[in-house]
């Protein structure tokens, strides 16, 4: 199977369509219970959509990334915490890629390995022998009750030499899990906090944090596959910009779907879809979306054609990525806001889509590699001249 075909992305995104009645029968659950229940896991695992950028020996796909922006935008749509957690695992996936192959097929044993992760390095560590002891602890780490590893970074202090960046895997029964996952959006994600304590991981589960940002595995199985040489940034960006074109997709869905036999209270307006305040409205939004889908779209395609040619990224296509996920990220936002804006006082019930939605994407917007002003700042300031102020490009 040719993963980057036409076809392999229409089959996997039937697959996805096929999962979307569970994730909309379970999104309330999730919701309440502040995680994807058991149901939403099972059916996202059962079609496949966790293995999308495992590699091929262990099951998975390989998938472009223009694959993975229509995989997560079918999720978001039905359930925005649901196309998070999926695009999430799709991330530290793609990086246990990058370790050696007697890890990646400890992690890889269950084809459908779920792997959750960071890229902050919230921890410390410090050697020992045979590898690193860790401590420290890790905030929002979207899908951790489900998965069976997770990607960590922690700030390595050798005995010689300056300290540094370093990323590791561990198995979750070597975590303490920490319930502190009560928000205003993306409850269902179960972002949760992770904590290690005295904890040894063996060195052959540690690498720089900068071969895996460059895209530059040290399993040779690994570095004959494209999609494992290109910067990580990239990578995470494509991962995760599909979630949001979900999101708001599913805000024009549900506002269309009150819209009927709907008046504008205290008004002459016994049907809202006649007011031309909602056509303004509503045609704002959907150019907005639009926007965002462009903004979308050109990234995954850069990220396609620059893993197909197998040359460099220099840091103008770098930052143009983040500013492209940033932008999509604004313009969906200030779409649902619209949409949500023209839904009346009676949205405000729980049992209305369109409030979880909004409050799914505001708390994506303020995340730290999706913040539209962060990433506009980042491309200008390499657009003037100045090199980066940041590793994560």
């Amino acid at each position: 199977m040719v993963t980057s075909d036409r076809r392999f992305r229409e089959e996997i995104v039937d697959r996805a369509n096929a999962v979307v009645p569970v994730l909309r029968d379970n999104s309330s659950w999730s919701e309440e219970n502040r995680r994807l229940s058991t149901e939403a896991i099972a059916a996202l695992a059962g079609a496949g959509l966790f293995r999308l950028r495992h590699p091929k020996r262990f099951g998975g796909y390989e998938a472009g990334a223009r694959t993975l922006v229509d995989v997560a935008a079918v999720l978001g749509r039905a359930d925005g915490a649901a196309a998070w957690v999926t695009s999430v695992y799709w991330i530290p996936g793609w990086m246990a890629s990058m370790f050696p192959d007697e890890v990646q097929e400890q992690v890889f044993a269950d084809p459908d390995a779920r792997v959750c992760g960071t890229l902050s390095p919230s921890a410390m560590s410090a050697p020992a022998d045979g590898g690193i002891v860790v401590n420290g602890k890790w905030g929002f780490i979207s899908g951790a009750l489900h998965a069976g590893w997770q990607e960590i970074i922690s700030v390595h202090v050798p005995e010689e030499g300056p300290p540094h960046p370093v990323v590791a895997l561990v198995p979750m029964t070597d975590l303490l899990v920490v319930d502190d996952w009560q928000t205003s959006g993306m409850r269902g994600s179960g972002s949760v906090s992770t904590v290690a304590k005295d904890l040894f991981v063996p060195s052959e589960r540690v690498l720089p944090l900068a071969t895996v940002l460059e895209g530059n595995p040290v399993s040779p199985v690994s570095a004959a596959s494209p999609i494992y040489r290109t910067p990580l940034l990239p990578v995470a960006s494509a991962s995760s910009v599909g979630a949001v074109l979900g999101l708001g997709r599913a805000a024009m869905d549900a506002f269309l779907a009150r819209l009927p036999g709907r008046k504008i209270t205290y008004t002459g307006y016994e049907s809202q879809s006649a007011a031309p305040l909602t056509h303004l409205q509503v045609a704002e939004a959907a150019r907005k979306l639009d926007e965002a889908e462009f903004h979308a779209y050109r990234l995954a395609d850069t990220v396609d054609r620059k893993t197909a040619g197998g040359s460099g990224w220099d840091l103008p296509e770098r930052a143009r990525v983040r500013a492209d996920l940033g932008a999509a990220v604004r313009l969906v936002k200030e779409a649902v806001d619209v949409l949500a804006t023209a839904s009346g006082g009676s949205s405000v019930y729980s049992d209305v889509p369109i409030q979880r939605i909004q409050r799914d994407v505001h708390a994506v917007s303020l995340h730290a590699l999706m913040h539209p002003d962060t990433n506009d700042e980042l491309y200008g300031r390499i657009l003037c001249g100045l090199e980066p102020d940041t590793l994560y490009l």
